[in-house]
């Protein structure tokens, strides 16, 4: 009897031991970089996901600071062994993913999709994610580069703020005219250096130019599309009197109202509008482009890294709950991106109340016909180039050197760092 009662008991252990294994949730592991924009909605949207899905569990992994350290991270991490089931990396980094062979394809995922084509995923918005023929990402929060101001301080100055300017002459005078009006002001900061070099191209596209020939064999920002913007980069410090400081200290300014103009991401409008709070009015207004022109757009993407079926199951459950409607409306009203989905924002259930309620949001989609994508460098050498770029630019808004000095200098280096 005793036995036989040993054998049970070991029996029942078993299986409830077996009960327990069978009924722990699957792990998601999840890495996204910007924790100071992000880190509240990955955690909302993780929470909502395994509230829906018990069957899950969504894990971090310490946010990284920005893109390019992210992506480094993650490059580091496919040599250990250690890569995230979901990773959300900047635009213009999915490609060194699909060219390395880290990145699942999720073609595969959409076409076993039932009912995809009523799921929200425009096609133009998932191009975004694509290189080369494969959907390597699904896009989370897409960015415009955006003009925001002070209408408090444009009044002031005589400027209309219903009637703000439309090219860069134009911002640069009423910023000018702005400082002049309220003593103790400055003018104006575009963050030129913003990470991926994507207010560079941002100038660049806006004058109908691209970064490298068709072929991406040679440099072409060296034409007349980016001549126009690095003698925009330099009379933005000449004529709109721009200091050389960082964007910490610029925003730092506008947010307390000692600055009119501030150029930067729509990313950054929901900490922005909760900054400045109610001690004046902002507003913001579309980026200048010339009438062949483009905006890159900015932003992320969901990228699956994991290998193991069932972890690929669920990651896809997870990246389509993120970047589906709830997701979206969750990541909009924290930020000031715009979603990759096009569900929520006439949904009146979701998105359409905030939007009506905070046309500043309204800017970025108005951008969106002319929006493009984020370039990526080709070969071994991308962050680099990233880093040449930026080198040269930092002479030019230092006045170190002469624009088309710096120009001339920046297109040698990164053609001399392209695949050959």
């Amino acid at each position: 009897m005793k036995q036989l009662f040993k054998r049970t008991a070991a029996l029942a252990v078993l299986v409830a031991t077996g009960l327990a294994q069978a009924q722990q949730p699957t792990e998601i592991v999840v890495h996204y970089a910007f924790p100071d924009l992000f880190k509240e909605v990955h955690e909302s949207i993780a929470r909502d996901f395994m509230a829906k899905f018990p069957q899950y569990k969504v894990t971090f992994r310490a946010p990284t600071s920005d893109y390019e350290v992210a992506a480094q991270q993650v490059l580091r991490q496919a040599v250990t062994g250690q890569l995230p089931d979901v990773s959300y990396q900047g635009l213009n980094r999915l490609r060194v993913f699909a060219d390395r062979g880290l990145a699942v394809d999720l073609t595969p995922f959409i076409k076993a999709e039932k009912g995809w084509a009523g799921m929200g995923y425009d096609q133009a918005l998932l191009s975004l994610g694509q290189v080369k023929g494969q959907q390597v990402g699904i896009a989370f929060a897409l960015s415009t580069p955006v003009i925001y101001y002070n209408a408090d301080l444009m009044r002031k100055a005589g400027v209309e703020p219903d009637r703000f300017p439309m090219n860069w002459d134009a911002i640069m005078n009423a910023a000018k005219k702005s400082k002049a009006a309220t003593p103790g002001t400055e003018s104006l900061h575009v963050e030129w250096d913003i990470t991926g070099n994507w207010m560079w191209q941002a100038l660049v596209f806006s004058n109908g130019g691209t970064m490298l020939t068709a072929d991406e064999k040679k440099v072409a920002f060296d034409g007349p599309a980016g001549k126009a913007a690095i003698q925009t980069l330099e009379q933005l410090v000449k004529q709109g009197e721009m200091r050389n400081i960082s964007y910490s200290a610029a925003s730092q300014d506008f947010v307390s109202g000692k600055l009119a103009v501030l150029v930067t991401s729509t990313a950054r409008l929901g900490s922005i509008t909760k900054q400045v709070g109610g001690k004046f009015e902002i507003r913001t207004a579309r980026m200048p482009v010339a009438k062949d022109g483009r905006l890159p757009a900015g932003g992320n993407a969901a990228m699956m890294f994991s290998k193991d079926p069932a972890k690929q199951a669920a990651a896809w459950e997870y990246i389509k709950f993120a970047t589906g409607p709830l997701g979206a409306t969750t990541m909009v009203k924290a930020t000031g991106y715009f979603p990759a989905n096009t569900l929520p924002a006439t949904d009146p259930n979701l998105l359409a109340p905030f939007y009506k309620a905070n046309p500043n949001h309204l800017t970025a989609i108005a951008q969106m016909p002319v929006l493009t994508g984020t370039y990526a460098f080709p070969g071994d050498n991308g962050f680099k180039i990233t880093d040449v770029i930026k080198d040269h630019l930092q002479t030019v808004v230092s006045q170190e050197v002469q624009p088309a000095v710096a120009l001339s200098k920046m297109s040698k280096a990164v053609q001399a760092l392209l695949p050959r």
